[in-house]
């Protein structure tokens, strides 16, 4: 146990929470709810069903309408408010209580650099980097190069930039090499850019890349008394972009006595900044267990659910009665015992985006959705749990964070835990929307996930898969049967005398003429997903055809006649050979535009930068030429495949 003050501890005081105002939206919202009901509290959402009926970055807004609904505590979820110490200092400043940690601990550890240095002084490790108050370009410029090195043999180590405030990846670029130094500056300029807008603090960090390590990360509770105790680690090594993807408890890389260092130097952190409710340290990892202090997350943590599988503890039941004065009620050793007794859990999230087109985000309407039915850690097949803030019907837009829910599975082992999650992956259907699904029930599969083998960087190195293991192949004919069969009732081609009606359809740039027959028509619909059954098909209310192939929504249209088709591409001045149209991989808001008509481009070069979901991609020329037409401007919003700049063949005169 971790006390800050073990002598003078404060007086006992327990006010239970009557009303709790949720100040999140989607999965978050929904799981905190679900706590709430249960004790008996009366709750209001502020971000109710991702519809933001109260602004929630607007913390006026939100006080205001805790106030107006007579709600004695907030709880801010993750993300939006739940690190703003300003914000916490202002609920508490109007009488209502705060579900976190107070705003000077969330100041401490909130900012990366003072973190660092706060670990630093306690003698926890760091990652070398920089992490001082002087933001401008010629300092960080070289520091960074300081930072690289060079390193055994002369070859220098990458560098990591971080936003001082917020996470979640957002932010972040990774400088593979500093000379020319203009690389280091442009991948400067983005990240103070994506964090202005994710966090509203472009100030900026520097981390010295570490290869291949895993990363791991410690459950903190702490009572307003000054008690504290972790529960254990979460491996959160699986990641894209420096967002998670895959995480687990235990973690496979971490016995006993590692374990309790890691958690001695959490609640050591922890108590030095007076913390309290329920929080987590992250730390690197390498081989020789050697680990490195990254940051302090001051809130409850997406992957929270893995913890509570194996240590039969609710979190956020935790944070209500801390939060209303209640003592911590257990012991460290407790906390061990139960994680000895508790098995296994690991937890996927399922993202609105594109493994096949570098995981940018996705929108569109949820058509369908089925989730596999939950169970109990004393139930037969273990524990099966989703935590999701999504329905059918739900408009999924560039407002939204990317993760639309988690699944979570449970075993008494590594694997059953993850035969677990697999199965319930394998049940999961999302029609309408683009989502990472199919790459989920891939990942669970690969060699190096059911080793236990994943490293920070394991992603990049298997993704995107080869051929002989193509996790991205092309619409199966099945899945343009499937949507022949179900788009036949809403065309005129009808029966003919001679042989069976035709369909020509248009799926993802590609177009086929699928024949059809009388035995094969009507049978479209949400069917199970087996060997079986053909491929669960809805059409929407715009006459699409979304399939389900193997856990992606692929959405299939019917074709003009290929004559109609060559006719109006050469009527508008495009045909083969004669342009390039290069189309918007996402929809989201047009942030930079770095051409201009007339201009000539080499492959590869920057053309438009796009900003979704609070992150940034550049899009660039598919092939060298001259600049024919821009189509967007700045601030403008575009859909996916909406065209945005018209590139010629030749170059620019002198």
């Amino acid at each position: 146990m971790a006390r800050t003050r073990a002598a003078a501890a404060p007086a006992l005081t327990i006010e239970p929470i009557r009303t709790l105002l949720i100040a999140n939206r989607g999965e978050i919202a929904a799981r905190i709810r679900r706590t709430a009901d249960r004790l008996g509290i009366r709750v209001v959402v502020a971000g109710q069903d991702g519809r933001q009926s109260v602004d929630l970055l607007d913390g006026l807004r939100v006080i205001e309408a805790a106030l107006a609904a007579g709600a004695d505590a907030i709880h801010p979820g993750c993300g939006f408010l739940s690190e703003n110490a300003d914000f916490a200092e202002a609920v508490e400043g109007a009488g209502i209580r705060w579900v976190g940690p107070p705003a000077s601990a969330i100041r401490s550890m909130g900012n990366k650099a003072a973190a660092r240095r706060l670990a630093a002084r306690l003698g926890i490790p760091i990652v070398p980097g920089y992490d001082g108050d002087d933001q401008s370009d010629a300092i960080l410029l070289a520091s960074a190069q300081t930072i690289a090195g060079p390193a055994l043999g002369g070859l220098r180590h990458r560098v990591m930039i971080k936003p001082a405030a917020g996470g979640g990846g957002k932010g972040m670029r990774l400088v593979e090499e500093l000379d020319p130094p203009e690389t280091f500056l442009e991948a400067l300029a983005g990240a103070r850019r994506e964090a202005a807008v994710a966090f509203g603090d472009e100030r900026l960090i520097l981390e010295r890349y570490l290869s291949s390590p895993r990363h791991v990360e410690i459950q903190l509770l702490f009572d307003a008394y000054g008690t504290g105790a972790h529960l254990g680690e979460r491996d959160c090594s699986l990641q894209r972009r420096h967002q998670k993807v895959l995480e687990e408890t235990p973690s496979p890389a971490v016995a006993e006595p590692l374990r309790t260092r890691l958690g001695q130097a959490a609640l050591t952190l922890a108590a030095a900044v007076g913390y309290r409710s329920a929080g987590t340290c992250e730390f690197l990892l390498n081989d020789g267990g050697e680990f490195y202090f990254l940051e302090m997350n001051t809130r409850l943590q997406v992957e929270h659910p893995v913890t509570e599988l194996v240590t039969g503890r609710d979190l956020v039941a935790d944070q209500l009665r801390i939060a209303a004065g209640e003592p911590l009620g257990f012991t460290q050793d407790e906390a061990d015992a139960a994680r000895h007794e508790g098995g296994h859990a690991v937890e996927a999230r399922l993202y609105a985006e594109d493994p096949d087109a570098g995981f940018l985000p996705c929108t569109g309407r949820i058509e369908a959705l089925r989730w596999p039915a939950p169970r109990t850690a004393a139930e037969p097949g273990g524990a099966i749990r989703v935590d999701s803030g999504i329905e059918t019907g739900l408009v999924v837009d560039t407002r939204f964070d990317p993760m639309l829910a988690k699944l979570i599975a449970g075993g008494a082992t590594r694997a059953e835990a993850l035969a677990n999650l697999a199965a319930a992956l394998d049940q999961t259907l999302v029609l309408g929307l683009v989502t990472n699904l199919r790459f989920l029930r891939w990942l669970v599969a690969q060699p190096a996930v059911l080793a236990g083998a994943a490293r920070i960087d394991t992603l990049e190195a298997i993704w995107p898969p080869t051929h002989a293991d193509d996790a991205r192949a092309v619409s199966t004919s099945a899945a343009w049967r499937a949507a022949a069969r179900a788009l036949a009732g809403t065309t005129d081609a009808g029966w003919r005398l001679n042989g069976p009606a035709r369909i020509r359809l248009e799926s993802e740039g590609l177009e086929q003429t699928i024949a059809l027959s009388e035995d094969a028509v009507g049978d479209a619909g949400i069917g199970d997903r087996s060997n079986e059954s053909p491929p669960a098909t809805i059409v929407d209310q715009a006459g699409v055809a979304f399939v389900d192939e193997d856990g992606r929504s692929v959405p299939f249209r019917l074709a003009p006649p290929p004559d109609v088709d060559r006719a109006a591409r050469a009527a508008a001045g495009h045909g083969p050979g004669a342009a390039a149209e290069v189309c918007a991989p996402m929809p989201g808001a047009v942030l930079a535009v770095h051409i201009a008509p007339g201009a000539s481009v080499e492959s590869g070069q920057p053309l438009v930068t796009l900003e979704a979901m609070k992150m940034e991609h550049v899009v660039t020329a598919p092939t060298a030429g001259i600049v024919i037409e821009v189509l967007v401007q700045l601030g403008w919003q575009v859909a996916r495949g909406e065209r945005l700049v018209v590139l010629g063949e030749g170059t620019a005169s002198p």
